[in-house]
């Protein structure tokens, strides 16, 4: 009886372990199926990095640069200092052209200027050179629209600037008291990014502004063989812009509006747009000083006189190819250096002398006082040795 009682408890405790087993694994099946994903995607969550936008709060940050936003004080007060330029060129005489009845036909263009000076006699008028060059007739209109003849006082087609001057005593009393002289600022403090200003006569519509920024500086540009080193910028420069002024944020003239780059619709590139040129106004200074007092701007010279050898004759001669040096002008840049009669300049500046063009390029870049490196060939003993030597432009 005892036996058969310790048996029944036995066989009831396998089923109630029977039925925890069960229930353990069922509990287990539904955990895995249906709690454990969701446990597991917050897990994810909590310790997965969150990747967010950043904001600037554009209200706390300190603006430290200066942005030309309103420039209307700045060109109300540089505007009397700046003229619109017309000029009349003779195309056609009349007697074999295309004219009848031997009428004249002029070609008339449109240009700008600035008020840079006043003699006792002249105000004196900056702009460049190929908006008066070979004109026959100028006349300047100033701020309060009146004309006025003017005349040219000095040219210079390397830099391509021109000073013209309007008589004083063709001028009103009311013209006289409207107009200014423009301040000169130094573009050799310009920095790519400073905001600029460009006022001019546009297309001839009369006087315009554009802003923007400088682009680049020190801009090889080449115009009519001349290379410049020029200012780049993206304010918009059109036809008449010419000969108008180029301002910093104070309102200084920085440079003389002078080129633009752009496409025409035969040209297969791709369209250019914001790319125009100024004149750096500080390396112009002494020279249209020189052109207001009506010198005339010959250039600068190494002061020799020579011709090329070139790679056939230096083979049959037997001497270095280059520029060989027959006579030092006295007094001049080369008179004052270690170059010698005889001397064969092979480089300029590291540039390989095969043609006079080679030299002029250099030259036409400098300015008097400058100095160019040259490299020299001389005579020692029965061969030619090489030298480098220095000149101050003259």
């Amino acid at each position: 009886m005892f036996k058969e009682k310790e048996e029944k408890k036995k066989s009831n405790a396998k089923i109630f372990m029977g039925i925890f087993v069960f229930l353990i694994v069922f509990l287990a099946i539904i955990f895995f199926k249906i709690f454990y994903p969701k446990l597991n995607t917050y897990l994810e969550n909590k310790t997965k990095e969150n990747i967010e936008l950043k904001y600037t709060a554009t209200n706390n940050t300190k603006n430290d640069g200066i942005y030309i936003t309103d420039v209307s004080e700045v060109v109300e007060n540089v505007m009397p200092s700046i003229v619109a330029i017309t000029s009349k060129t003779l195309i056609s005489s009349g007697r074999f052209g295309p004219a009848f009845f031997g009428e004249e036909q002029y070609s008339e263009g449109a240009g700008s200027g600035i008020i840079i000076s006043k003699s006792e006699e002249a105000l004196m008028i900056l702009t460049n050179n190929h908006v008066v060059e070979g004109a026959n007739e100028l006349s300047v209109q100033f701020i309060n629209e009146k004309s006025f003849d003017a005349k040219i006082v000095g040219t210079s087609e390397r830099k391509d600037i021109a000073v013209i001057s309007v008589s004083l005593k063709d001028l009103d009393s009311e013209t006289l008291s409207e107009i200014k002289i423009a301040t000169l600022g130094d573009s050799n403090t310009l920095k790519v990014g400073n905001g600029i200003i460009a006022i001019g006569n546009a297309l001839g519509y009369g006087q315009s502004v554009t802003t923007g920024v400088v682009s680049a500086l020190n801009r090889e540009v080449t115009i009519d063989n001349y290379t410049n080193k020029m200012i780049q910028l993206d304010a918009a420069i059109n036809g008449g812009n010419s000969g108008g002024a180029l301002l910093n944020s104070q309102g200084e003239v920085v440079g003389i509006n002078s080129a633009k780059y752009s496409s025409t619709a035969m040209d297969s590139s791709a369209s250019i747009e914001g790319m125009g040129f100024a004149i750096p106004v500080s390396d112009v200074s002494d020279l249209i000083t020189t052109l207001m007092n009506g010198e005339h701007d010959e250039g600068v010279t190494l002061g020799v006189e020579g011709y090329i050898i070139s790679d056939n004759n230096s083979h049959y001669y037997n001497m270095p190819s280059g520029f060989y040096v027959s006579k030092i002008t006295s007094g001049r840049g080369a008179d004052q250096s270690e170059l010698e009669i005889g001397n064969i300049i092979t480089k300029i500046e590291g540039n390989e002398v095969t043609s006079l063009s080679d030299i002029q390029v250099v030259l036409n870049k400098l300015n008097k006082g400058d100095k160019v490196n040259l490299t020299i060939d001389y005579i020692s003993g029965r061969e030619y040795k090489e030298k480098d030597i220095t000149v101050t432009l003259s």
